[in-house]
């Protein structure tokens, strides 16, 4: 059986790989793991192999995981779906959200963040497929949604972030990723310092890092199937 810390460096190595494949700096490109569902002491291995970046999208079990791990100084991103009744644990708790598409729930964010934390790290979802299951603003509402959240207080909009439509074909995951990398350099043109693209997954993070991917969120191949709690 293969181990956790193995599988974490085989994810590594596949990252790495594409983005010398593409001409890329691997040490531009991070790894989040989405560690959602799955129990401390499994993330306490990850952690142990070098992970520091993880990814959850429960909140109450996010927020225990935060409470519980908090020694080990991790970074935890908030990648779930973004209930108002619940902005004010993941603005306490989380130091990135990546499922911000509304400005209301933003601004909740921003008013709830304690003034001992630093700015709350977002990143503004699109729906570049334009599914209708999908959450996340259209690509022709992003420019002016990205501009009212720069101007909030105690956040700082970092970047895009996208869930395309699953496909196979290696063309399609490039062309709906190169409409997150064309948003985020019309954005950064219009004077926005992005830095960040969420985009990638366990099955296309080589399409993604090939279109500018900053940070893949990876859960299936270190983790393995999704642990049911």
């Amino acid at each position: 059986m293969t181990t956790l810390p193995a599988k974490l460096q085989a994810v590594l190595a596949r990252i790495a790989r594409a983005a010398r494949q593409c001409g890329r700096d691997p040490a531009d490109v991070r790894l989040l793991a989405v560690s959602k569902t799955w129990p401390v002491d499994v993330l306490r291995q990850a952690a142990a192999a070098g992970q520091r970046a993880f990814g959850e999208s429960f909140v109450h079990e996010g927020v225990g995981k935060v409470a519980e791990l908090r020694a080990l100084g991790l970074e935890w991103h908030f990648i779930g779906a973004l209930q108002s009744n619940k902005t004010r644990l993941i603005a306490e708790s989380f130091d990135w959200v990546h499922s911000v598409d509304r400005l209301g729930v933003a601004q909740r964010l921003a008013a709830q963040r304690p003034a001992s934390r630093p700015p709350l790290s977002l990143c503004l979802q699109v729906n570049v497929s334009g599914e209708a299951t999908k959450r996340g603003v259209s690509l022709a509402d992003a420019p002016a949604l990205a501009h009212a959240l720069v101007g909030l207080p105690a956040l700082r909009l970092r970047g895009l972030m996208t869930l395309p439509a699953a496909s196979d074909d290696w063309l399609e995951q490039r062309r709906a990723f190169r409409r997150l990398r064309e948003l985020s350099e019309q954005l950064q043109a219009d004077g926005l310092p992005l830095d960040t693209l969420s985009m990638g997954m366990s099955h296309d993070l080589e399409a993604a890092i090939a279109e500018g991917a900053t940070l893949v969120r990876v859960g299936t191949a270190i983790f393995g199937e999704r642990h049911r709690v």
